[in-house]
């Protein structure tokens, strides 16, 4: 995972990035998420992940609506993520959490990667 999500996140996202782990210390869900810095009514996360044997459980709805209320507190009102057209079960996850398909971009991360924008207002 480290290649994926460097430790400065946690370090310097602490207040809205999350970790759950579960009783014998492994882990088993996190999320990355910070308040913008260009829109002061927005919030974006930038990473969600679920250990495979806690998908189901609610983990991930747990993670975030522990990010909304936090950036809710901070008068954030708009969340924003961004996923792959072909992880559809991630398009559904947010859907199911309220969020919205702004749109598909094309090209988005390079020629060929393209991504699904995603909001919700809170």
């Amino acid at each position: 995972m480290a290649p994926l999500l460097s430790r400065l996140f946690f370090l310097h996202f602490e207040g809205t990035s999350f970790v759950a782990e579960r009783e014998d210390g492994e882990l088993a869900g996190f999320l990355v998420g910070f308040l913008s810095q260009t829109d002061p009514h927005e919030a974006y996360v930038h990473f969600i992940g679920v250990a495979p044997e806690e998908r189901g459980s609610g983990l991930g709805r747990e993670l975030y609506e522990r990010f909304f209320a936090e950036v809710a507190a901070h008068g954030r009102t708009v969340v924003r993520c961004v996923t792959s057209p072909v992880n559809e079960a991630s398009v559904a996850f947010h859907k199911a959490l309220g969020f919205e398909v702004e749109r598909v971009a094309a090209d988005y991360d390079g020629p060929g990667e393209d991504r699904v924008l995603l909001v919700r207002t809170l």
